[in-house]
């Protein structure tokens, strides 16, 4: 069996009764956007395509998706460390199917995360001159968001700690600090977030609205953002590849 529909809802349904996932993959996202994009009274200055508002929306739907996907698959290693895994080869589920069953549940969170950031830019006044904006952003957000999960499965086989989880959101939240997500950086602080995990992904993520041109007047070329998100994409394989060798040598 490669899906289980009654697995994949049990999953979904304890993700949502979990207040550590709901407090830092959907609260904290939507907080951080009515505080910084709507609640300080620059919301509606002009920004790239769109306003100000709509540039800190894509930034907390970036980070939120990122959270998500890392958090949850960290869980995800943690518990087949613990024994669950051989608990489910009891039944018909295969490993195939119960990563999927994972993945599935990382992706539907992070997709939450966005839908949940987004309602929150639209009743706030985010705006961009074209409505393909809204749907390249959030694509973009989606569809490179998932290499997060590599480094959330990285960190949960790495490290033995049932904290797993939290060390990876926490690690993106000290990522996007110095990664030009949450505050806008300039001159040598801004160079060193140009090489940071976060920093190819948000900006990509707000190609739509901006065209690469950041609130300094610089301009990131897109080549550069694609081999910072390639590079840390290496890196995340490279970080699961250990954490098995790890993980199998504490066994």
């Amino acid at each position: 069996m490669l899906v289980s529909p009654t697995m994949l809802r049990i999953e979904g349904l304890r993700q949502l009764r979990n207040p550590y996932t709901l407090a830092f993959t959907l609260a904290m996202p939507v907080a951080m956007y009515l505080l910084f994009g709507a609640g300080m009274g620059y919301g509606t200055l002009s920004a790239g395509h769109g306003n100000v508002s709509f540039y800190v929306m894509t930034s907390m739907a970036a980070y939120g998706t990122a959270v998500a996907m890392s958090s949850l698959t960290s869980l995800a290693a943690t518990e087949a460390k613990q024994g669950w895994g051989r608990q489910l080869a009891m039944t018909p589920l295969t490993t195939a199917g119960y990563a999927l069953t994972k993945l599935l549940t990382s992706v539907a969170f992070a997709a939450l995360a966005l839908v949940a950031v987004f309602a929150a830019g639209m009743m706030t006044g985010a705006e961009v001159e074209d409505g393909w904006r809204w749907v390249a952003t959030a694509g973009i957000i989606l569809g490179i968001g998932l290499i997060y999960g590599l480094f959330g499965l990285g960190v949960g086989l790495f490290f033995s700690s049932d904290s797993a989880a939290a060390l990876a959101s926490i690690s993106m939240t000290f990522f996007a600090f110095f990664g030009n997500v949450f505050m806008p950086l300039d001159g040598v602080m801004l160079e060193i977030a140009r090489f940071t995990p976060l920093y190819g992904f948000v900006a990509l993520s707000r190609w739509p609205l901006t065209d690469g041109v950041l609130t300094t007047g610089q301009t990131d070329e897109l080549w550069m953002l694609f081999l910072n998100v390639a590079v840390w994409l290496a890196l995340f394989v490279l970080l699961v590849t250990v954490g098995m060798k790890r993980s199998r040598a504490r066994q």
